[in-house]
């Protein structure tokens, strides 16, 4: 049955929700019993095979996925393509529920001693891929490491609040803050704060010790207690798959299928004919103009889930002309939400008043983000200087088309203020190194929100101390917003970081280190004969309950 779920009505109808655990039914390819069935390799399995308990196609879930991870390592990366991957290979001492709220991970319980104290009970019988068990000493290796500036994690900034972590007794773990966090909890749902095997990490220090670069052993060598695992080094082909086995002596409820294969296929057109010939699974990301492409193909639905995710288009505060309020409100000015929305998204998203998308904590419906008013843009650059524009180059990920038609749309829009927009289309890898290190002007790009609390979707994203690859990647520097931001995470009363919240967005929209354009919703084309497979709001897809027909 071909259904597309409404994003909206689902934001409008659960409040604080975040972490979109959907279910749905969809995809695997269909065969008769007398057909015989392809194997990954490229072998022919025949029914008898199947019947006599060796692997067949059906064991497996292959999805193509946009673009490739880039770290296998939990203190890796923080993106959401190494995140699908890293989510089924490690886990979290919490996980977040619909409402995004705490519930148990490794950690089976917590309690809060004093302002600056948490206890965590780790759960017991847990072991690794590499039959090591799990611990608190484990997990106070593993926060060690992410806090240790030697190691430099883009996690490291989740967790920056802590100052210290000890061995409580053989499992419980204790969290010392700097200071009282209110979001703590949420922040250890985060992938970044994943337990990797002890064993793993000591390796991975020794051949540093040698001269290796950090995470090289972990690279090759993903250890977690998830319900997946890599098997060999051979199911990793760089730039074109990875392929995960099942961990036959997980801890939690057994997956049912064997192996997932996350098929990296830039193209959205090669993704759609390869789920329609029924190569893959799952297509990732078919973009809004594909959903009925998709929803009339033989045998596939489409699948369209709410998300915490925000789009952007950012301005590098740090360098002329945007180093001025005045002209980054009027290119604010000159940009129609409407216009994206419905001609490129397809209406399949909502419009952004601020940096905290509807369902997260923190989040103020009555925010009012600038509108859309071209002569008062044109009177503000003006007034900054520049009545006869100027020219900027503006950077985005090219395998994202969405983005690059944006940047097409901004081409135009700006050129009504006579600013000359020279866009660079770039690889994924290649345009987060640029805007990290600051060389860009302007650029497009996104963020979710996995912990469902507004801290991530500001602290991250705005304050001075998070410059480059954290999140602060517009190097927005303003001591105003800092001290807010300081209060809100500090503050223990809700309704206090509710008021807070308020007035950290009504600044930012204000003082505009970015245009807010809108949340969207992660859109998949998916077979029919996959069942139980969902998307989490912060965008990663587990597998552990899903099943083929």
């Amino acid at each position: 049955m071909k259904n597309t779920k409404s994003l909206f009505l689902l934001m409008l109808s659960i409040a604080f929700m975040f972490v979109l655990v959907a279910c749905a039914g969809d995809g695997d390819p269909e065969t008769t019993e007398a057909d015989e069935e392809t194997t990954d390799g490229g072998e022919e399995t025949s029914s008898e095979e199947s019947e006599s308990g060796e692997e067949t196609a059906e064991d497996e879930v292959i999805i193509a996925v946009p673009a490739e991870l880039s770290s296998l390592s939990a203190h890796g990366s923080n993106d959401v393509p190494s995140g699908n991957v890293r989510t089924n290979i490690y886990e979290t001492l919490v996980n977040l529920d619909e409402e995004g709220k705490p519930q148990p991970g490794l950690a089976t319980e917590w309690e809060q001693i004093d302002d600056t104290t948490w206890h965590f009970k780790i759960r017991e019988g847990v072991t690794f891929h590499d039959g090591t068990e799990l611990d608190a000493n484990v997990v106070k290796t593993n926060f060690d490491r992410l806090l240790d500036p030697e190691i430099a994690s883009q996690g490291g900034s989740v967790v920056a609040a802590i100052e210290s972590v000890e061995v409580v007794d053989d499992y419980t773990f204790g969290v010392n803050l700097e200071y009282a966090f209110a979001a703590i909890v949420n922040h250890l749902a985060h992938n970044s704060t994943a337990i990797m095997s002890a064993d793993i990490i000591e390796a991975d220090y020794e051949g540093m010790d040698n001269g290796d670069e950090v995470d090289q052993y972990i690279e090759k060598n993903p250890v977690g207690s998830g319900p997946f695992m890599l098997a060999s080094n051979d199911d990793y082909l760089p730039g074109d798959q990875i392929t995960l086995t099942r961990n036959e002596d997980y801890w939690g409820e057994m997956p049912e299928i064997k192996k997932i294969t996350f098929r990296t296929i830039p193209e959205t057109d090669a993704r759609l004919a390869e789920l329609e010939t029924g190569s893959v699974h799952i297509a990732d990301a078919i973009e809004p103009d594909n959903v009925e492409r998709v929803s009339n193909m033989e045998g596939v639905s489409s699948l369209a889930e709410s998300s915490t995710s925000l789009n952007f288009i950012a301005f590098n505060t740090q360098v002329e002309p945007f180093d001025d309020e005045r002209v980054r409100r009027a290119i604010s000015m000159a940009i129609d939400k409407s216009q994206i929305i419905d001609g490129i998204f397809v209406g399949t998203s909502i419009p952004a008043n601020g940096p905290i998308p509807p369902g997260v904590f923190g989040h103020d419906p009555n925010a009012e983000a600038i509108g859309y008013d071209l002569e008062e843009a044109k009177s503000l650059l003006a007034e900054a200087g520049y009545p006869d524009g100027f020219e900027v180059s503006l950077k985005t990920n090219s395998d994202n088309s969405q983005r690059m038609s944006m940047a097409t749309y901004i081409e135009s829009a700006l050129s009504e203020l006579n600013i000359t927009v020279n866009i660079e289309g770039m690889e994924f890898g290649a345009f987060i190194d640029d805007t990290a290190e600051g060389q860009t002007e302007m650029f497009i790009l996104g963020w979710s929100t996995p912990t469902m609390d507004a801290d991530y979707s500001t602290y991250m994203l705005f304050h001075s101390s998070n410059h480059g690859l954290p999140g602060n990647m517009t190097f927005f520097d303003d001591p105003e917003v800092d001290e807010i931001l300081d209060e809100a995470r500090r503050a223990a009363d809700e309704e206090e970081r509710l008021k807070l919240y308020s007035e950290a967005t009504e600044m930012l929209n204000q003082k505009a280190p970015m245009v807010f354009v809108n949340h969207t919703e992660y859109l998949l084309g998916v077979s029919d004969n996959v069942e139980g497979f969902g998307v989490a709001a912060n965008g990663y897809y587990k597998f552990n309950g899903v099943s083929l027909k």
